[in-house]
Parts: C-alpha cells; sequence; structure tokens
C-alpha cells in the first residue's frame, strides 16, 4: 500500500461527526490521552489513538449529533486512564471491570455522544475458555 502522509496508516480509521471538531479533539487528547496527527481547520481532524487513529469530521450544517456506533482502544492501565478520563468530565457508562475473555474495560461518552471502551488485556485466555470460537462463523 503506498504510504501518503495526508492519512494515518492503520487500515481502519473509524471518522465520527461532532458539531465542534476543535473542541472534541482539544477533549479528547485531554480527557482520553489522544494527540492530534492533522487539523483541518475547523471541519476535521485526525487523531493519533495508540498505533491507530480516528477522524472527527464537521457534523453537517442542520444534522442532529447521533451516535449509534462505539469504539473500542486498548490500553495499558484502565484505571489510570479512567481516573483521568473523570478529571476531565467524561460520562462513564460502565466503570473499570473484569471480563472472562481476558479483558478489564471501562465505556464513557465523549462531548459529540460516541462511546468508547477502553479494554485492557489482564489475561491470555482461548476464545474457547468462555464460550467463544477461534477463527470460525
Amino acid at each position: 500500500m503506498l504510504a501518503n502522509r495526508s492519512i494515518p496508516q492503520c487500515a481502519v480509521i473509524p471518522a465520527l461527526p461532532c458539531p465542534d471538531v476543535v473542541r472534541s479533539a482539544k477533549w479528547l487528547c485531554k480527557a482520553f490521552g489522544f494527540t492530534l496527527r492533522i487539523g483541518m481547520g475547523s471541519h476535521r481532524a485526525q487523531l493519533n489513538v495508540g498505533d491507530g487513529a480516528v477522524v472527527l469530521t464537521e457534523l453537517p450544517q442542520g444534522e442532529q449529533p447521533y451516535s449509534p456506533n462505539s469504539v473500542i482502544v486498548r490500553v495499558e492501565d484502565v484505571d489510570r486512564h479512567h481516573e483521568q478520563a473523570i478529571r476531565h468530565g467524561a460520562q462513564i457508562l460502565r466503570p473499570p471491570a473484569n471480563y472472562p475473555y481476558g479483558e478489564r474495560q471501562y465505556t464513557a461518552v465523549d462531548l459529540a455522544g460516541h462511546r468508547w471502551t477502553f479494554s485492557q488485556s489482564i489475561e491470555d485466555i482461548a476464545p474457547e475458555d468462555w464460550g467463544g470460537t477461534s477463527g470460525q462463523l
């Protein structure tokens, strides 16, 4: 794949509409530890999220904010991340908890209403050990 400095190199890049891209980008950086990759005026921003990325896009004139989606982001320390999010006013939907598939997770909502689940691996568990199946549909 051809490299292009104007787009993140990761294969999947969520694009999330926001009523105020600049305010949302600044808040996501403070609350969730993202970093600004590229700002494009007030209509678009690319943010680094670990080894991934997310793009914030301007909500089209007259459209209402909506958020049927959810993004999962892996982090090193869920509890520390959760504390930072609370300090910056994140609405917490689910506090940190351990799950049988070897993850510790919490879910928060950002300024635009998007749901973010932050996940820390705490154990390597085979999917079959908790009721999943590996590589089969």
